[in-house]
């Protein structure tokens, strides 16, 4: 952004350069016109009149290199202006991919913790009953997975079997 304040500060100058290049070939060639027609063969007149052509073709070339300059400055100053905004769309695309993703991390979480509780549950009911096993169970063999803690976690909703 930086950039582009500069260049469309160049830009600016470029364009008041060439109101005063403008002005001056006008001037050269309004005092030529008077030159010619004014009457005498002063040799004096003539040099001056073609010294003007000189400045007027002079002016003519550089007006046409700054407009030449305008044109690519004001290409280079659109393209980064799209740039610009290319990078926010694509920046605005990924961070709505991340939240969607962030949403669902969380989602999957409190679905892990409900089936954790459901396996507890169970565990519990089967080691009250006295249970058909040798040897009674313990939560740590049934449930092996870690709880995992996100930034956003929702809230936890227990579904208890009666």
């Amino acid at each position: 952004e930086v950039r582009v304040d500069e260049l469309q500060r160049l830009l600016a100058g470029m364009e008041k350069e060439h109101g005063n290049l403008l002005r001056e070939m006008k001037a050269g060639e309004a005092e030529l016109a008077r030159l010619r027609s004014a009457e005498g063969d002063k040799l004096a007149e003539q040099d001056r009149s073609a010294q003007l052509e000189k400045e007027v073709a002079m002016l003519r070339e550089k007006i046409h290199h700054l407009d030449d300059m305008l044109k690519s400055q004001q290409r280079k100053v659109r393209q980064m202006i799209e740039q610009l905004q290319n990078s926010k769309t694509v920046i605005q695309a990924k961070d709505a991919v991340i939240q969607e993703l962030k949403e669902k991390v969380a989602y999957l979480e409190a679905e892990n913790l409900e089936m954790h509780d459901r396996i507890e549950h169970l565990i519990e009911k089967q080691v009250s009953r006295g249970g058909h096993s040798s040897r009674a169970r313990s939560k740590s063999e049934y449930v092996s997975s870690k709880r995992l803690t996100g930034p956003k976690p929702l809230p936890l909703i227990r579904v208890v079997e009666t």
